[in-house]
């Protein structure tokens, strides 16, 4: 039997099929929302995200989509390719360091799932 039939679920539920790359990308564009909004909040003022930020925010998302390693995408402090254009890299940068510490605090879980990815080593091509 060919390696592509003997998983029996329905190929949208594969894994590796998927075209986000599954929960972990998900999980991964959350934090950074979240991360941004606490920084907007703080930097910006307001309650709503400001549009830079809200920038920020979908053109990481869609990095983090788009990354060639797919569900076995490293954190991107990591990465040896760098996605990221400089500017919006240095901003996400800005925004971890506020953030970071603060994500522990507010939303443990999300930030300890975070702390694990940026343990695991990043892939070569």
């Amino acid at each position: 039997m060919n390696s592509d039939h003997e998983d029996h679920r329905p190929v949208s539920l594969r894994k590796r099929d998927s075209p986000m790359g599954g929960k972990q990308l998900e999980r991964e564009i959350k934090t950074g929302r979240i991360m941004i909004a606490m920084y907007c909040r703080r930097h910006h003022g307001g309650r709503e995200i400001c549009e830079d930020c809200r920038k920020l925010a979908d053109y990481a998302a869609q990095r983090v989509r788009r990354c060639p390693f797919g569900a076995n995408k490293p954190a991107c402090g990591k990465c040896k390719i760098h996605c990221f254009k400089p500017q919006m890299g240095l901003q996400m940068r800005n925004v971890m360091r506020f953030a970071g510490p603060k994500m522990m605090s507010r939303h443990p879980i999300l930030a300890i799932r975070h702390l694990l990815v940026q343990r695991k080593p990043a892939p070569d091509l």
